[in-house]
């Protein structure tokens, strides 16, 4: 049993998700995402990511509603697969295993292309567009410039397969369950 809660951040594309699942999966934890609560959010309100985004940014309520939600559910046995979790965990006092995983932004504009059927440079423009209202919306809501949170681990994904991103994850984690 893992004794904290895992904090699972970073940009759109890097390969958090499927690290996520795939750890989940190899230490029987549950798996939540701020992304998916988020896309959910977007489909009933009728809206597209990028537009649901731009309302979040006018209606700081969606953030924190969201994000309180996923507060809610910071216990050991749980994955909180969310760029901002990490942050809010630690400000909160809960202890946390925040990990972070990375990749060009080459990379992660492919992938994204691929994932969701786009033109790369379609998801390129998305991403940037995503990324900077995500900047603009946590520092204005909660003073959290995502740069600056620390992370107990880094994974820059760019040349790795999923396993391998998966089984960093992995080390670090029992490494850390088992330490001092």
């Amino acid at each position: 049993m893992i004794r904290r809660v895992v904090t699972l951040g970073g940009p759109p594309g890097s390969g958090k998700s499927t690290a996520g699942r795939l750890v989940a999966e190899a230490l029987r934890l549950e798996l939540r995402s701020a992304g998916e609560l988020f896309r959910a959010e977007a489909v009933r309100h009728g809206l597209t990511l990028e537009a649901f985004g731009a309302y979040a940014l006018a209606h700081p309520e969606v953030d924190r509603a969201l994000d309180a939600a996923m507060q809610a559910l910071a216990a050991p046995g749980r994955i909180l697969e969310g760029r901002l979790q990490g942050a809010l965990c630690r400000r909160a006092g809960t202890p946390v295993h925040a990990i972070v995983v990375t990749a060009s932004e080459a990379e992660r504009a492919r992938r994204v292309a691929g994932r969701d059927h786009l033109a790369v440079e379609e998801a390129l423009r998305r991403i940037r567009e995503r990324e900077e209202s995500e900047r603009t919306r946590y520092r204005s809501f909660y003073g959290i410039d995502l740069g600056a949170a620390p992370s107990d681990l880094t994974v820059d994904s760019t040349d790795l397969a999923p396993g391998a991103v998966a089984q960093a994850i992995l080390d670090f984690l029992r490494a850390a369950e088992t330490g001092p």
